[in-house]
């Protein structure tokens, strides 16, 4: 296996695979990796929900459970940086302040809020694709976990910096080139527009949305930070899925 896979592996998922040594090189590969990575994630959410629906759990269980799911497959990791995130930007002070509230072990109140929100939104989006056919559900739960990572991928082009000089964000921070990015957006756009029977329009603009909103939060923290981190790199992750479940939810 090589290194920017073993990377993407346990980095985005919680597969047992062997670390290693890795390079600037392999991050590149690990980073671009990730839509992929997220994608087959998807699909173990998205028969997850199949699975509920065709024994007959309430749409709602089975989204929570999903999301359950999916915290358990990437470890959780995307999450504590969502929350981490948020606690920084809600700490008034300076950058290394903010650096400071983000390296904290605790979760404070505006990480709670942000969790309960971003999870309350995708077990209730999630449990929306019940009703769904097959093919639908496990497009959409593909797409939305996947545009995720894609969100990963953007916030690591190559004019992003790191905020500190060590740690995941150092060794990731600009070494995706643009075309990289653009070709991956072309590929989970194209796996979206199933998702959502009849309207194979929705399934790309959830994904455009999804983009947009982790780009948004994105330029905010390297504002404030100047530049991103492994915690930075969660938390536009969570808010892309986040955004992607809820347009795909819309019927």
């Amino acid at each position: 296996m090589g290194p920017g896979l073993r990377l993407a592996l346990t980095t985005f998922t919680v597969l047992p695979v062997r670390g290693g040594p890795v390079d600037r090189a392999a991050a590149r590969t690990a980073m671009a990796l990730g839509p992929a990575v997220g994608a087959l994630l998807g699909l173990g959410v998205g028969a997850l929900l199949l699975g509920g629906a065709a024994v007959g759990v309430p749409p709602l269980v089975a989204g929570f459970l999903a999301v359950g799911l999916l915290a358990v497959l990437s470890r959780g990791l995307h999450l504590d940086g969502l929350a981490d995130t948020v606690d920084g930007l809600g700490a008034y002070g300076d950058r290394d302040r903010t650096l400071a509230v983000m390296k904290a072990p605790d979760v404070g109140p505006f990480g709670v809020v942000a969790l309960v929100v971003a999870l309350g939104a995708q077990a209730a989006g999630l449990g929306a694709f019940a009703g769904r056919p097959w093919a639908a559900v496990l497009c959409g739960t593909a797409a939305a976990v996947a545009a995720g990572r894609l969100a990963i991928t953007w916030a690591c082009l190559r004019p992003v910096p790191a905020a500190r000089p060590d740690g995941l964000g150092a060794l990731v921070a600009g070494t995706v080139p643009p075309v990289v990015a653009i070709l991956a957006t072309a590929l989970v756009v194209a796996l979206a527009v199933p998702a959502v029977p009849g309207r194979p329009w929705q399934g790309p603009v959830a994904v455009v949305v999804a983009l947009l909103a982790a780009v948004l939060l994105l330029r905010r923290i390297v504002r404030r930070i100047g530049g991103v981190t492994g915690d930075v790199l969660g938390a536009v992750a969570e808010t892309a899925v986040t955004a992607a479940v809820v347009v795909l939810a819309a019927a």
